[in-house]
């Protein structure tokens, strides 16, 4: 049974992270019904192995009373995705308490996942005295939050900044904040969903070349899993992903996020990209010799020879198997007489001559 097979680990692991965020529409036991789905091994289809799951689930946690203004709260909000009359009132219908946050916590860390948390202002930090935090996120529009980012920093947790709507200037300052701190940079573009064009994927190079002490990584809010795939390729080490169960939901976010079947698909087309870099290097893996014995070629007759014939490098052509003499062989028989008949597409021998 495939199943019973060791886990294949690369060694440099892409960290995915899977963001639940707001789609769990306040409702803990949809959030519960996500992270089931989301406890997926993907499989090699050649080898059979089980290749790692998504490596950590991410919530957000905010705190209204520190979340918008009054007016902000206040206004009407008469969209298809709204759970309220007002803006306050459809963020209150999505926000789960702190203790159902903490219950999920524990529920995610269960299942084997790491914890993140995104959380959204000073109160909410509260919450690293209920459950186990392994790393916080930092929202993109959080880097510019200076408050929030001198208790991080007193926090000893590893940060995760994105920087969906950043200017140089905005990273470096929360760098210097989160000096000491376990910092990690997320390219990122505050689309939803995400346009193509816009996307800039070099800025995770740029990001490489800039800082070269930090890990960078990418968080998608693109359609589809491709562009995910190509930051891989690219180097990032850290890969979030905005997941649903349906996104035919109701919310803002449901639409843009990828339903656990692409999950799935992602984090095994993830998973094998990363088992391919392989070496610096060229040569040939062991996997081939068979098939090179089989399919290369080799030193052969092209026509039926009689015994003595003088041979010259018209009489020689090559054909498979690649089990046989090469062509660079061929100068120790030129102009050599040939011992025996010799029928055409028989391979050449050292003893013909």
């Amino acid at each position: 049974n495939r199943r019973d097979m060791s886990l294949i680990q690369n060694l440099n692991e892409t960290y995915i992270i899977a963001e639940i965020g707001q789609n769990h529409n306040g409702d803990i036991n949809i959030a519960k019904k996500l992270i089931d789905q989301l406890d997926i091994y993907p499989y090699d289809e050649v080898t059979g192995n089980r290749l790692n799951k998504v490596n950590a689930i991410k919530l957000t946690k905010r705190d209204l009373s520190e979340e918008l203004s009054k007016e902000g709260m206040k206004r009407t909000y008469n969209s298809p995705n709204s759970f309220g009359k007002t803006y306050g009132e459809h963020r209150e219908s999505l926000e789960l308490n702190y203790e159902e946050h903490a219950e999920l916590g524990r529920y995610i860390k269960s299942k084997g996942f790491d914890f993140v948390e995104t959380l959204c202002s000073v109160s909410t930090l509260k919450l690293l005295n209920m459950v186990e935090v392994d790393k916080i996120k930092v929202a993109s529009r959080d880097l510019t939050n200076i408050p929030l980012l001198e208790v991080l920093a007193k926090t000893n947790k590893p940060i995760i900044l994105s920087t969906g709507m950043a200017e140089m200037f905005h990273l470096h300052k929360a760098l210097k904040i989160l000096k000491n701190s376990e910092v990690s940079i997320l390219h990122c573009l505050s689309q939803y969903p995400a346009e193509y064009e816009r996307l800039n994927m070099n800025t995770i190079t740029f990001l490489q070349e800039t800082h070269p002490d930090k890990i960078i990584g990418y968080s998608d809010h693109s359609l589809g899993i491709h562009i995910p795939i190509m930051a891989v390729t690219m180097g990032a080490k850290i890969i979030e992903k905005h997941v649903t169960l349906d996104k035919n939901m109701k919310g803002t976010d449901q639409k843009g996020s990828a339903e656990p079947q692409e999950v799935k698909q992602m984090v095994h087309d993830i998973r094998t990209v990363e088992m391919s870099f392989g070496k610096f290097n060229m040569f040939q893996d062991e996997s081939t010799l068979l098939a090179a014995e089989k399919l290369e070629r080799s030193l052969a007759y092209k026509q039926d020879l009689l015994k003595n014939t003088i041979l010259k490098e018209e009489h020689f052509h090559m054909i498979s198997p690649g089990s046989g003499l090469k062509w660079e062989d061929k100068k120790s028989f030129i102009g050599k007489n040939l011992k025996h008949r010799a029928e055409s597409n028989t391979l050449v021998k050292k003893c013909d001559i």
